[in-house]
């Protein structure tokens, strides 16, 4: 039986290893953490084929450089002297074109519908987990004439790839939402999107991997990697030596500091987003983005989240109580008749979302080792792309090729 060991513990190294252990691998996960809680755990739980276009687009440059002037923005980079972000800045402004907007589509799109579906899967085979899953759709909320432009062209673009979307009035929007008095233009309704609760999903492939027998090795950082030749034969970390016949990376914002280890050139930095959680008074039904703030919104039956920022950054998960408060603003805004209550500090949720300058995730081989793959980088579609990846991972390492197309994924494609 081959062993696998995977670095990183979060919602794509958790899935990676379901399917890993499916296939009939032994499987250990190692985790910096305490496995206690991942970064996707406070996500807005979306699964979103709607998200098809790659963060690296013509129109971020642009809103980027006016949010810059903002503290309460929903994104803001950390300007420093640092080789990394300069790399990652360039990088970023050479891949927001169409043409790469244009490339990259077909492979989003695929790999959202195929987490889509196993999701679906998952859910059948384990009723037991639990995990809130339903199909509800997204509405893109908007509120001025501007943005409904660019959302309607999104909506059209969208229909023409396969993806079902609704132009809905504010009547029609008010008739989805009926108890919120929402304050908006109109909406764009994706009605194939759907959400889950991402704390629920997190515990029960904790509990079924260990139950199967996956080893979920926490705390244990990486010190170094020891091999012969070109593959990989041992990680040594702080809590000891893993021998390995395959690795898989899959550390979240860490993923770059792996790759150097690695020798691999796997340009990375970190999205610090925030959420917190509200009683869900008076009840919000459907799934939500506040398209000019940028702000997700969950409904988790009598709870729901509000979630968002993008700040780039290393990895500090340190509470910036500005961009806090810029979500927490956005709320009335669109939803009139609900009465927020300022988050406590302590209840605020961080987390670091991988970022790759295109867009794109990594997912697959890489041509320095002959025994290493990752997967990593989703930026903020961790939750929504992870069963897809660890199924691709998977199915590489069993039989060498894969369902999907994914050379837009290459872990190579700086090198």
């Amino acid at each position: 039986m081959r062993n696998v060991v995977i670095v990183g513990g979060g919602i794509i190294g958790l899935f990676t290893a379901y399917y890993l252990e499916e296939a009939g691998f032994a499987v250990t996960v190692l985790d910096q953490g305490d496995l206690a809680q991942g970064c996707s755990t406070g996500n807005a739980g979306m699964i979103v084929p709607s998200h098809f276009v790659p963060l690296a687009s013509p129109g971020m440059i642009g809103k980027g450089i006016k949010w810059m002037f903002s503290s309460k923005s929903p994104f803001y980079i950390h300007p420093r002297l640092d080789r990394r972000l300069v790399e990652w800045c360039l990088l970023f402004y050479r891949s927001a074109t169409p043409k790469h907007v244009d490339r990259s589509i077909p492979y989003l799109k695929n790999l959202s519908l195929l987490s889509k579906s196993l999701y679906f899967e998952l859910a059948q085979q384990h009723p037991e987990a639990k995990l809130g899953l339903e199909e509800k759709g997204l509405l893109m909320l908007y509120k001025t004439a501007a943005i409904e432009h660019e959302e309607v062209e999104m909506a059209q673009l969208s229909n023409t790839v396969g993806i079902e979307a609704n132009v809905l009035s504010r009547d029609e929007v008010r008739a989805l939402e009926p108890d919120t008095n929402l304050d908006v233009r109109g909406a764009v309704h994706f009605t194939g999107d759907a959400h889950l609760d991402p704390s629920k999903l997190y515990n029960f492939l904790k509990g079924h991997l260990q139950a199967r027998g996956v080893q979920l090795i926490s705390q244990a950082e990486v010190l170094r990697f020891d091999h012969t030749s070109d593959t990989i034969t041992h990680v040594v970390t702080t809590q000891g030596d893993f021998a390995c016949d395959d690795l898989i990376v899959c550390a979240g914002a860490w993923s770059g500091k792996v790759a150097r280890q690695l020798g691999v050139r796997l340009p990375m930095l970190s999205g610090k987003g925030y959420s917190f959680m509200q009683n869900n008074q008076p009840a919000i039904r459907i799934p939500a983005i506040l398209t000019e703030q940028k702000v997700a919104v969950t409904p988790f039956g009598g709870q729901v989240r509000f979630g968002g920022t993008m700040e780039i950054t290393d990895t500090d998960v340190s509470i910036n109580r500005k961009r806090v408060q810029g979500i927490f603003e956005s709320i009335q805004r669109y939803y009139g008749d609900f009465t927020p209550v300022a988050p406590d500090p302590q209840t605020v949720w961080s987390g670091l979302r991988p970022c790759s300058p295109d867009g794109l995730p990594y997912i697959g081989p890489t041509e320095k080792w002959r025994n290493v793959l990752f997967g990593t980088g989703h930026s903020m579609m961790g939750i929504s792309l992870a069963p897809g990846t660890g199924k691709l991972l998977a199915e590489q390492l069993r039989d060498k090729k894969t369902s999907l197309l994914m050379d837009a994924f290459s872990p190579d494609r700086y090198s």
